[in-house]
């Protein structure tokens, strides 16, 4: 199968044909953010959503990121600006997390008994969603980003709620086929996720992955995707001050494509067959008690929050 990379498009990225990372490294490092807000939401008042895996994964990587999960943002003393919007940040990550956890509870709902998390970082859903009996869960990432996780959660005693199956593979490679190999059943419906990949393919590759999950997808399927438009922030403060502050170098815009051409997620999905059902962050944000302040409008991430069903309604 071909590659899927094409980084002609970046050249001021970071990225390479064929670069790999740890869990503190390029992409890695940004999984790492990634749980580090749900590890302060989870330990705030009144939390949205609840991750109880995601302190110990942020905290097994490192002093510096076990402060990143501090609920009291204490890291940021002294700059009022700072905290409030790197509280904005934790806010949209846990409204994005809650909304894909419903996600999941309504498919497995409605009878879904395959998962397949793409891009599964330090994603903990396979550990901490109540999981009908029977369900497979397929976490599909970079082969040292999988270890370093299932690693972690086996040295602290933590068992999967549903029957967990790692593929350590590159989305640039021949991804269906190690998904194949761990026993993906491509005649049975699959709930599938792409949550915080998107802006790190370049477009080409975008919209090839688009076509392999539909391949891969029985009548009956669903996927949830998290897109993000071209005049997305980039948060290049927030990062800057957990470099200053903490020392970690996280370069999302670095990391990430910006291509003009790239296809609208959406619009692809219902030009092929899918029933497609979206909302904004900033729409959801409010909805669920996390309005975004005016002050704060060019701190915050503009994305769209995307669920799908092949071949019938999506709700």
């Amino acid at each position: 199968m071909t590659d899927l990379d094409d980084t002609s498009s970046s050249a001021s990225s970071l990225r390479t044909d064929g670069d790999s990372w740890a869990i503190t490294e390029l992409v890695g490092a940004t999984a790492l953010g990634v749980a580090a807000a749900r590890a302060a939401e989870t330990a705030g008042p009144d939390p949205l959503i609840r991750d109880d895996f995601a302190r110990t994964l942020v905290s097994s990587a490192g002093p510096a990121w076990a402060q990143l999960a501090d609920p009291e943002l204490a890291w940021l003393d002294g700059d009022e600006q700072g905290q409030r919007a790197h509280r904005l940040g934790i806010d949209y990550q846990a409204v994005r997390t809650h909304f894909f956890d419903q996600y999941f509870t309504d498919a497995v709902g409605d009878g879904i008994r395959q998962v397949v998390i793409l891009a599964a970082g330090l994603d903990s859903r396979a550990y901490r969603l109540d999981w009908p009996t029977g369900t497979a869960v397929y976490e599909v990432d970079q082969p040292k980003v999988l270890e370093y996780k299932t690693g972690v959660l086996k040295a602290h005693g933590a068992m999967p709620t549903a029957n967990r199956h790692t593929v350590p593979v590159d989305l640039r490679d021949d991804w269906p086929a190690a998904l194949a190999a761990a026993g993906f059943d491509p005649t049975q419906p699959t709930a599938w996720l792409a949550e915080g990949l998107l802006p790190y393919l370049p477009s080409a590759a975008q919209d090839r992955l688009f076509e392999m999950f539909t391949a891969l997808s029985a009548v009956g399927s669903r996927v949830a995707i998290e897109a993000f438009g071209m005049n997305s922030s980039s948060n290049t403060a927030r990062w800057t001050r957990m470099r200053d502050r903490l020392g970690l170098d996280v370069n999302v815009e670095a990391l990430t494509y910006h291509e003009p051409d790239r296809s609208d997620a959406a619009e692809w999905l219902a030009q092929h067959g899918w029933q497609v059902r979206v909302v904004s962050n900033r729409d959801e944000m409010a909805r669920l008690g996390r309005a975004i302040p005016e002050n704060l409008a060019d701190d915050a991430v503009r994305s769209t929050l995307l669920q799908a069903r092949l071949g019938g309604p999506s709700n």
